[in-house]
């Protein structure tokens, strides 16, 4: 009887503001995973850009969202948590506007530096408000399921632009769709009902705890390993599958059954995190993710590349929310922001430094084959690094299981 009371008081995960979050989540990564893809062809068809050049662009995008990430968790919880996310969704959205105006490779890399910024801000916000919105008996399922908005976006987003661009020859038109959809999240977001928080008012000194959880740094390390090694693989993977291994619409289907990987072991996995397994499902996610890496950098072929994506997509989506559920049982609630702000702001990172260091080495060091084997050696210095350390001190820093 007790059990059976216990199962009628457990509360609703699938709230309309959890759903209305989540949805306008996905429709954010959606615009941006159906671009990103493309970019690399689009900057050499464009702009005649060679290799390093393309990096360098690129990368602007992910060094303006790095940088706001660093304040933007004291934003969130310093601030309307709500208001942050609407204003942070809009200037997102009206960016895609402004690669209709690109007439030149600097004007460019102008514009997508700074669209970086508003990415970085809203991720944080977005992040931070389905935290708050759901039950907190609930929460680490919850985030697992907040990783499927991501994860859907990422399967459908680079396949249909891809499709889209095969079809069409138009990168004005992939610049369009992705607008059309930002504008609808924001729509979305409009809908969603926060409770009032009051705002942080503490009255410190400042230090680098207000914008980022410093005791959280390893784990952060790991996850910008983790990150380096993924902005090589989906920044250059396009451009890899036309040039070296002549598939043009390989691409998309990797993106597919990259994204089956991590739906698949967000449902597997889920559960786990509710039962307070983050440390479990963080060391199978390093583990697995480097594998696959191996797979993609030492078997250049086609059952390489299509398997490779699973296992990546599989291990990433284990090791993600995993590690953000530790990042938020380090802090306190009125610090979700920040906590949110250092685990992104540890992906820019990587993420950026990928696509400079890929775009370096695939130009003077050997091509992109040792770019990618670049991406399989810097994966597993991070199981490495997370089970000789960052594992036991998140065990030494907890406050909460």
């Amino acid at each position: 009887m007790k059990k059976h009371n216990e199962l009628e008081e457990k509360p609703r995960l699938f709230t309309g503001s959890y759903l209305m979050v989540w949805i306008a989540n996905f429709m954010m990564y959606f615009s941006f995973y159906f671009v990103t893809p493309l970019l690399p062809l689009y900057l050499r068809d464009e702009f005649n850009a060679d290799k390093a050049m393309i990096g360098l662009v690129l990368s602007g995008y992910s060094v303006a969202a790095l940088a706001i990430r660093f304040f933007s968790g004291y934003i969130v919880d310093r601030f309307s948590r709500k208001k942050v996310l609407m204003i942070g969704y809009a200037a997102f959205a009206l960016f895609f506007a402004g690669y209709y105006i690109t007439g030149s490779i600097v004007l460019f890399a102008i514009i997508r530096t700074l669209h970086g910024a508003p990415f970085g801000l809203t991720s944080v916000s977005s992040n931070t408000v389905a935290i708050d919105v759901l039950p907190s008996q609930r929460r680490g399922e919850g985030i697992g399921y907040w990783g499927l908005s991501n994860n859907f976006a990422m399967a459908v987003g680079p396949t249909l632009s891809l499709l889209l661009y095969g079809t069409y020859n138009n990168y004005n038109l992939l610049f369009t769709v992705s607008l059309f959809v930002a504008l609808l999240g924001l729509v979305v977001n409009s809908f969603v009902e926060c409770k009032y928080r009051p705002p942080v008012m503490e009255k410190k000194k400042m230090s680098l705890d207000r914008f980022l959880l410093v005791k959280g740094w390893s784990q952060g390390i790991c996850i910008a390993l983790i990150a380096m090694s993924y902005g090589i693989l989906s920044t250059y993977i396009a451009i890899y599958s036309k040039d070296v291994l002549n598939i043009t619409t390989g691409t998309g289907t990797f993106f597919m059954l990259f994204a089956f990987g991590l739906i698949l072991s967000r449902f597997v996995g889920v559960k786990a995190l509710s039962k307070g397994f983050a440390v479990r499902n963080a060391t199978y996610g390093v583990i697995v993710v480097a594998i696959g890496y191996a797979i993609f950098a030492f078997w250049q072929n086609l059952y390489g590349y299509y398997i490779s994506a699973v296992v990546i997509g599989f291990g990433q989506a284990s090791m993600y929310p995993a590690v953000q559920t530790m990042f938020l049982n380090m802090t306190t609630n009125d610090k979700r922001g920040t906590a949110n702000a250092t685990i992104l702001t540890s992906w820019d990172l990587g993420i950026g430094i990928g696509i400079i260091g890929g775009g370096y080495v695939a130009e003077h060091l050997g091509g992109y084959n040792s770019a990618f084997l670049l991406s399989a050696a810097v994966s597993l210095i991070s199981v490495i690094f997370f089970l000789s350390y960052a594992k036991n001190a998140y065990l030494k820093n907890r406050i909460r299981n």
